[in-house]
């Protein structure tokens, strides 16, 4: 398997990109940063994987500098953005608005992407040596493990995984206690956010959340448990600073191996239940269409044909050159030497779907064919800008 590791990162990479267009456009900033840091880690998880596979080599100087400081920040990162979620959640949950103003995206921004690049920055103050490169793992950053490391460092995440999950129960604490104006402020809003939607995305953030926890926990336990060394000064901290450390997989006791790989794994492991929970909704089968309709029309050249959402009522067009028309709603054909021609199947996808239809007269007075036409409510869905990219 330690030759394989990259195989899974540069998986993961792709797959959290896949609900990327419908979330840019929705500007979810919470979203749009657990997609920015988990390609990140994934990639250069990837590139670590495949440059010091079966060695631990001090090469790429800079480009551990890089990602050992971006593995800080995504630590606090990931969390921090569930906590938002969790924030909106109970937002919409307690005050029966679907909508933000400028500071709930200033406070969303200050969360995912403010406090991670500061605990990048704090993490000079912590760190004992350039940073550390294990065989087939790539390069570490490196923490002099104190209580100073514990306070700006390592306790953070935790906080932010604890108050996301307090706030998703929050959230659900209001939902089922108001659950009858919840329902009918989703059912006037023009947010585009249903009840579904909400549940799943209260199920992601609840999942990730306790997911993120359960992961930090762990870290910090392994981390930890030997104890604290005592903090000497920054001159002595910081003593011989450039040194770059080298760890052989088999200078690693077994159970120390174990942890170390499932520390690694919970990236790509973060990676997939996101994908799971925002790439197979309604908007992201949209997504998918719209994407194949580009590729007919812009690379293969062909007109674009999109069947839209199946519809429980059978069209079917009756054609007739003497005889009577027959009913339409009982579907009774017509007398001989009639004609019938069913569309159900393939075309009644092709055909615009509503509640709303009509009988109108084709051709001739003995041709008859549902039309359906769009209430001004389903004209305005499509122009809607949607918060929620479920």
């Amino acid at each position: 398997m330690p030759g394989e590791l990259y195989a899974p990162t540069f998986v993961a990479a792709a797959l959290v990109l896949v609900p990327l267009p419908g979330h840019w456009r929705a500007r979810n900033i919470p979203t749009l940063s657990i997609i920015s840091w988990l390609f990140v880690l994934n990639v250069s998880y990837g590139v670590n994987a495949v440059v010091w596979a079966g060695n631990a080599d001090i090469v790429l100087p800079v480009w551990c500098d890089i990602v050992t400081k971006i593995k800080i920040g995504a630590t606090f990162a990931l969390p921090s953005s569930c906590f938002c979620l969790a924030l909106q959640l109970h937002a919409i949950a307690s005050s029966l608005k679907t909508s933000r103003g400028r500071r709930a995206m200033a406070v969303d921004l200050v969360l995912c992407f403010g406090l991670p690049i500061l605990i990048m920055a704090l993490h000079y103050v912590v760190q004992g040596h350039r940073f550390d490169i294990v065989e087939d793992f790539g390069c570490r950053p490196a923490i002099y493990i104190s209580w100073l490391s514990l306070l700006l460092v390592d306790l953070p995440p935790a906080i932010a995984s604890l108050l996301a999950l307090v706030f998703c129960g929050l959230a659900l604490f209001f939902f089922f206690r108001r659950r009858s104006a919840f329902i009918h402020m989703i059912n006037d809003s023009d947010s585009g956010l249903t009840t579904s939607r909400y549940a799943r995305l209260m199920a992601m953030t609840t999942l990730l959340g306790t997911w993120n926890a359960i992961v930090i926990g762990i870290g910090l336990w392994a981390t930890y448990s030997e104890g604290l060394r005592p903090w000497t000064g920054w001159a002595d901290v910081h003593f011989n600073f450039s040194r770059i450390q080298p760890y052989l997989i088999a200078e690693f006791p077994r159970p120390l191996l174990r942890l170390t790989y499932l520390l690694w794994a919970a990236v790509p492991v973060s990676s997939l239940l996101f994908f799971s929970f925002f790439s197979f909704g309604e908007d992201a089968m949209k997504e998918y269409r719209n994407l194949r309709g580009w590729f007919r029309t812009r690379i293969l050249g062909l007109p674009d044909i999109q069947p839209l959402p199946h519809r429980p009522e059978i069209l079917s067009l009756y054609a007739s050159s003497f005889g009577e028309a027959s009913d339409v709603e009982s579907g009774t054909s017509l007398r001989q030497p009639s004609q019938a021609l069913n569309l159900e199947s393939p075309w009644r996808n092709y055909v615009y779907p509503s509640r709303h239809y009509s009988a109108t007269t084709f051709a001739s007075e003995t041709t008859i064919i549902p039309i359906d036409y769009p209430t001004q409510k389903d004209e305005n869905f499509y122009k809607r800008m949607e918060f929620w990219a479920i």
